[in-house]
């Protein structure tokens, strides 16, 4: 292992083909043991900056994020592959930089050009791993709770200690880096730091009021809000706006900086939803909010907030939430989002029934026990909502008949798998409008893979939200479920792949009672 060379030591440049073939042998097994000792034992060889290079590639995409290389561009460049591998991580990464730091005339072709040298030294292996790298349809299993564990196995830290560094840094591979050169104190060094966006907490769902309460006691009930998550940071008057996947848009958000320089403390990290509201205070639809959101630079939205990690110098993220409610209504006050504390279900389905009859999409149910777990999705919060939702991926979609004609309309549906692939779970063509229509025909045929004449297979990459009355046991998919009545309710920009329902998720469904208010 690097980190333990004697002093003088000539230390070996790792080849790119040992990460390959380590993605291959990830890919070859669905055994979670496996894939961690596969991943651990390749990311134990390496030195703190190849660790920066390695785990982002082994998790889907390389560390500058998207590059603009296209499919077709990739498959464009026809090289003969290298019989004997000579390229290191360095190598590759170098060219990534290059690739993506080219603008301006002439971009496309010196992106072309530095990519095909990298493709003219590749094997055929790592041409196939680089080709998909690129265009994002890399999917070999090493999701990023994998990774967590697989870090620290290869660097001899707890898993919880790498997990909080990893939440608090906002980046897995920055973790990784320091508890090679530091070790367990050297991730408990790494907190929460205003201005530096934090992994979120996330929730999940109940299908009923009564089952929430069941599962969190005595709970925060609360307004849910059909907005966009938003991470509000202040020091002084330094503010910074964060998306739900850490996406700086404090410039888009002109109207949400002011409320945070009203707000009397001087230093604090928010949780809370941007909503767009109309003449009479009833939120907006959500697709009404993104238009906001994107067209007006944000100027007419406002925010709600419902919950706090940090004010003060004081981080709250181990406190429980008893204890943060008090802080957040003394900090946020009237832009608190509105909520009650009871175990009571009667009392808590007719706050439901309130917030429903205000125009909100239903309630969220909170552990008043739970600390703030950042980065995960846990039973402390739950939503509930009156229709049943999915977040799934697009996997493909079907050239429409009739008055549909020239327009990409069914869409195939898929759930995330535990070994990072999606798994199909149905089509639908219900819930498009003509603008919907025109939208995903021009979306997904820029990020297309293969057009056979009747359905476009697509990069497995945009999230939709789909309505459905349940799910029924199928042969008919790999899943073994098949949604029903599935309708296209939004397509959710604010969500990556990697947040879509599990197919674990779905199943689940198949026992469950149908979605009602109680």
């Amino acid at each position: 292992m690097h980190g333990s060379l004697p002093e003088g030591a000539t230390i070996v440049p790792v080849l790119f083909a040992e990460l390959v073939a380590t993605s291959t042998a990830v890919t070859s097994t669905s055994a979670r043991s496996a894939k961690i000792d596969a991943l651990g034992g390749f990311l134990s060889l390496l030195t703190p900056d190849e660790l920066a290079i390695a785990v982002p590639m082994l998790t889907g995409a390389p560390r500058q994020g998207r590059v603009g290389i296209g499919w077709r561009t990739v498959v464009a460049i026809d090289v003969q592959p290298a019989t004997t591998p000579s390229l290191t991580l360095h190598d590759v990464d170098r060219v990534v930089d290059e690739v993506a730091s080219s603008t301006g005339p002439g971009s496309t072709a010196r992106r072309r050009d530095a990519l095909g040298a990298l493709l003219a030294r590749a094997t055929a292996a790592e041409v196939d791993f680089l080709r998909r790298l690129f265009t994002g349809e890399l999917r070999q299993g090493a999701l990023e709770g994998v990774m967590t564990d697989a870090v620290a196995r290869a660097t001899g830290t707890t898993v919880a200690a790498v997990r909080r560094a990893a939440m608090f840094a906002g980046d897995l591979s920055r973790a990784a880096v320091v508890a090679r050169t530091g070790g367990e104190a050297g991730l408990a060094g790494i907190g929460l730091q205003p201005l530096v966006a934090v992994q979120p907490m996330l929730a999940a769902s109940s299908p009923t009021i009564a089952d929430a309460i069941d599962a969190c006691g005595l709970s925060s009930v609360e307004w849910k809000l059909d907005g966009v998550r938003i991470q509000l940071h202040r020091v002084d008057d330094d503010v910074r706006l964060f998306t739900r996947n850490l996406n700086d848009v404090t410039e888009r958000l002109p109207a949400v900086v002011d409320i945070a320089r009203s707000l009397s403390a001087r230093r604090f990290v928010l949780d809370g939803e941007v909503v767009g509201l109309g003449d009479d205070d009833r939120p907006e639809l959500f697709q009404d909010t993104m238009a906001r959101f994107d067209v007006d630079a944000g100027a007419s939205l406002t925010m709600r907030f419902f919950d706090v990690l940090h004010v003060d110098d004081e981080d709250l993220v181990d406190e429980p939430l008893s204890t943060r409610r008090d802080v957040l209504t003394r900090v946020a006050g009237p832009w608190t989002i509105p909520g009650i504390v009871t175990d009571d279900v009667d009392e808590a389905t007719a706050f439901l029934d309130g917030a429903l009859a205000g125009g909100h999409e239903g309630v969220m149910v909170k552990d008043l026990r739970a600390p703030y777990e950042a980065g995960r999705r846990g039973a402390a919060w739950r939503k509930v909502k009156p229709v049943r939702t999915l977040d799934l991926v697009v996997l493909a979609a079907e050239w429409g008949h009739g008055r549909r004609t020239g327009w990409l309309s069914n869409i195939h549906l898929g759930a995330r798998g535990e070994d990072g692939t999606f798994v199909m779970v149905g089509k639908t063509f219900k819930g498009m409008t003509d603008d919907l229509l025109r939208w995903q025909t021009e979306a997904f045929r820029a990020i297309a893979l293969a057009d056979d004449g009747h359905v476009v297979h697509v990069r497995p990459e945009v999230v939709v939200e789909i309505a459905l009355d349940g799910v029924q046991a199928s042969t008919r998919y790999p899943g073994g479920v098949a949604l029903r009545f599935a309708r296209v309710r939004r397509y959710r920009d604010d969500k990556t792949p990697g947040e879509a329902d599990t197919i674990d998720t779905v199943r689940a469904m198949l026992a469950g009672a149908a979605p009602s208010r109680r």
